[in-house]
């Protein structure tokens, strides 16, 4: 065989060697659905291991992952009622006792004589409390109302504020705060109005007279007291953040906090403690102080966790706390000592209930990882949520509704968290699309 020929062998074989391997390292088997199999036919891939780095599954495909984290201690998904309250997304509500009479025949009203001819003194309806609530839509500031038991939406006042933002109800439901932008949308407004009594047995206010006040323009951050009597509220003066309570009934304004830091958010316990977070952020370390409203300190309770959000128990014992992970953790404040919890979520989707021993959380069931909660508050992600409760005494955790999973349910974020006094009801607000919602738990 000629020289020539030799070469022109050696470029054919070196040309087909090269087309082998091109093959094996580029081919990926598919299955009949065209879904890449992950399997090892591809030995070639586990040879050569500069292959393995290359990601051939765009990013918003990868699955979400499972963090609700340890497997519930319990599982009791019962046949609860959940039920969607409003009709149109709210701004927030409230929840009171009102009275209302029962639903038993009425006497008649008409003069009655006895077998003797004497009046018979008509006999009164009885009248019973019930949980009522109290909500204003967030595109004209319009005041709805309905009963928890029996949903019968009905229209308390039709005064108008357009684009209400955020709204807080205390003083049993006779004053709303409504927080919006002015029409140049660099200030907020926050205005106090006091709403009409009520006539038993009425479920509509007789005047739409606007009564109230303005509070201070942009105020940052505003918490309820637990009986609704008062509001605390955060504003930034010169260099300052001041705290100031307000009682809803006198008007009567006292400042017990003040603070060269201007980023906090409040709530409100008990009647001995307010608590002040410093807003979280996933890469910075949160700290977390009380305030004793009459004595006007300030103690620290707990820091130097990442993104950390808090919520403290009725009773000012137990913080319970969330991290960038969202790992939800209870701190105690009289021994420092922590515990988790073992599933994920943040303080903010929970309640505590009133003897600071049972809380009911919405649990996100799946969640793609990024940091939290920015961009949770930034809207940026979203959280399909299961029902929770937990037992904060021995840790104890129950599965008790999955919302998308009942008959006229759908998938919530819920946040909002709020329960009536009897602990009979569950409410929450679905941050998807402002919706308010019932869960019957009794």
């Amino acid at each position: 065989m000629s020289k020539r020929n030799i070469i022109l062998l050696i470029i054919v074989l070196v040309v087909i060697m090269a087309s082998i391997l091109g093959f094996f390292y580029f081919y990926q088997p598919t299955n009949q659905n065209g879904d890449d199999t992950g399997g090892g036919t591809n030995f070639f891939v586990d040879f050569l291991p500069f292959g393995k780095s290359k990601n051939t599954t765009p990013t918003d495909e990868t699955p979400p992952t499972d963090i609700s984290g340890y497997e519930p201690t319990e599982t009791d998904i019962t046949d609860l009622i959940l039920k969607k309250v409003s009709s149109f997304p709210i701004a927030g509500y409230g929840v009171y006792m009102k009275e209302r009479f029962k639903d038993e025949q009425i006497v008649a009203q008409a003069e009655q004589l006895d077998e003797r001819g004497r009046l018979i003194k008509p006999i009164p309806p009885s009248t019973e409390f019930v949980p009522t609530l109290r909500y204003v839509n967030k595109i004209t500031g319009n005041i709805y109302q309905t009963f928890a038991d029996k949903m019968d939406e009905r229209i308390f006042s039709s005064t108008t504020i357009p684009k209400v933002y955020e709204a807080y109800f205390g003083n049993k439901g006779e004053s709303v705060i409504m927080r919006y932008l002015k029409e140049s949308n660099d200030t907020i407004e926050t205005f106090l109005r006091t709403l009409p009594k009520e006539v038993l047995g009425g479920d509509t206010t007789s005047s739409d007279e606007v009564r109230g006040s303005f509070l201070p323009e942009n105020i940052s951050d505003m918490s309820v007291s637990p009986d609704a009597s008062k509001i605390f509220y955060l504003f930034n003066t010169g260099e300052n953040a001041i705290g100031v309570t307000l009682s809803l009934s006198t008007n009567t304004k006292v400042q017990v906090f003040d603070s060269p830091f201007r980023e906090w958010l409040s709530f409100w316990p008990n009647d001995k403690m307010i608590t002040i977070t410093t807003k979280p952020s996933s890469n910075v370390p949160g700290f977390m102080y009380a305030i004793n409203p009459e004595r006007k300190d300030f103690n620290k309770i707990l820091g130097g966790i990442n993104g950390l959000t808090t919520l403290t128990s009725p009773n000012g014992k137990l913080v319970l706390y969330g991290n960038n992970n969202l790992s939800l953790g209870i701190f105690d404040i009289d021994t420092g000592s922590s515990s988790f919890l073992g599933i994920k979520t943040l303080p903010e989707k929970c309640v505590w209930g009133m003897a600071s021993d049972i809380i009911y959380c919405a649990v996100p069931k799946y969640t793609n990882q990024t940091g939290y909660p920015d961009s949770w508050y930034q809207g940026e992600v979203s959280f399909s949520d299961e029902i929770w409760k937990i037992d904060a005494t021995s840790g104890n955790t129950t599965i008790i509704l999955d919302p998308i999973t009942i008959e006229g349910g759908e998938e919530v974020d819920a946040v909002k968290l709020n329960m009536d006094e009897g602990q009979n009801y569950l409410f929450f607000v679905n941050k998807k699309d402002s919706y308010l919602w019932e869960l019957d738990i009794k």
